[in-house]
């Protein structure tokens, strides 16, 4: 009996366990609560269409439009002049830039002068005899001849057979080859074609200069040209004489130039054309890097975006009923940050800045000024 006993109460006991057990289970769960939609606030943009300019950005480096770089023609050693020749220095129109001494070749010219002098006096007694209508000429010649100056031209003969006569003594063949003398020491001073600065130097007082050698180079600093590479997509769209603004490569100095020349050629490499600019400035040295702004052509009825909030490079996310969708557009120019766009809607409200995870179909909000504090997701 005893056994019965204890056998019931622990089955009893079990029982009780199991259903105190699931009523401490049952009481511990918990209902989850219903997610709420996150928010998202965006800033937009209305579209308003309009004649948007299409301009290019191109550099490059400032170079002097008028530019000489100097040779010596003739040998000698480089004297002393009013100014020492040395980078920097500025010249005046005219004003000597190098001399050589010159002084042997100058008494050979001398020399050559006297002989030619030689050879009309011996022939004035023939012309006074037998031409002496052209008698006058040649003593008035002979008479005004100084073999320190440069020669006169000859006297213009009176007759054939006067001419004749002249050439047959080599008078003329002597006068022509003194003149080319001339022209050659005339080379031993070289000076400077425009009002200019010194950019090279290479050459100094008492060195002995070489036929052929270079010396230095020249510039002028009142005109500067600047090359810039365009896309041959954009070729005809440039034209010689239109504006082009100009800024140095931090942005702080501006500068406005004009296409002055455009090659004909395409680089077979990067397929692209040279455009050269004119500017001129006080403030400007040659080998600046300069970036100039194109005004190629001016697109109507199109809009301008941050490229970066183009999709698939042809759609925009636009708003609507607080929903975010997808627009197709046009694209009709490209630059470095910016899009131009066209088969857009005035009226269109677009986003104006990228947002995260954006998704068609996404419920946004529309950020406003208006509102003193707008956290930028909200639960």
């Amino acid at each position: 009996m005893r056994k019965i006993i204890l056998s019931i109460l622990g089955v009893l006991i079990i029982l009780a366990s199991f259903f105190g057990a699931r009523s401490i289970i049952n009481s511990n769960q918990r209902s989850r609560p219903a997610p709420q939609k996150i928010v998202k606030t965006v800033f937009v943009d209305t579209v308003v269409n309009s004649t948007v300019p299409i301009t290019i950005k191109a550099n490059g480096n400032l170079v002097a439009k008028r530019r000489v770089e100097l040779y010596s023609e003739v040998q000698g050693v480089l004297l002393q002049g009013s100014k020492l020749f040395r980078a920097g220095q500025k010249y005046r129109k005219g004003e000597a830039l190098l001399r050589m001494n010159s002084a042997e070749f100058y008494a050979s010219v001398v020399s050559q002068r006297s002989a030619l002098y030689n050879q009309i006096a011996a022939v004035m007694p023939d012309l006074k005899l037998d031409y002496p209508e052209g008698f006058g000429h040649w003593e008035r010649y002979l008479n005004a001849f100084d073999v320190n100056k440069t020669l006169p031209p000859l006297p213009e003969f009176a007759s054939e057979r006067e001419k004749f006569f002249i050439n047959g003594r080599n008078i003329v063949t002597s006068y022509y080859n003194i003149k080319n003398l001339e022209q050659r020491l005339v080379k031993f001073r070289i000076t400077a074609p425009f009002d200019g600065i010194v950019t090279e130097a290479l050459v100094t007082e008492g060195s002995l200069v070489r036929s052929g050698q270079k010396l230095g180079e020249f510039i002028d600093t009142d005109l500067y040209e600047v090359a810039v590479a365009v896309s041959k997509t954009y070729a005809n769209l440039l034209e010689v004489g239109k504006e082009v603004s100009l800024s140095s490569i931090d942005g702080q100095n501006q500068y406005t130039g004009v296409v002055s020349r455009i090659n004909g050629n395409v680089d077979l490499t990067s397929q692209t054309i040279d455009a050269f600019i004119e500017v001129s400035d006080p403030a400007l040295r040659e080998g600046m890097y300069l970036e100039a702004v194109l005004q190629a052509r001016e697109e109507p009825n199109a809009f301008s975006m941050n490229r970066s909030l183009l999709q698939e490079e042809d759609h925009v996310f636009v708003v609507k009923d607080s929903l975010l969708g997808r627009l197709k557009v046009r694209p009709v120019y490209f630059s470095e940050e910016t899009v131009v766009l066209k088969d857009i809607p005035d009226g269109t409200i677009i986003l104006n800045r990228a947002v995260p995870g954006a998704y068609e179909g996404m419920l946004v909000k529309v950020y406003s000024e208006e509102e003193s504090t707008i956290p930028n997701e909200q639960e």
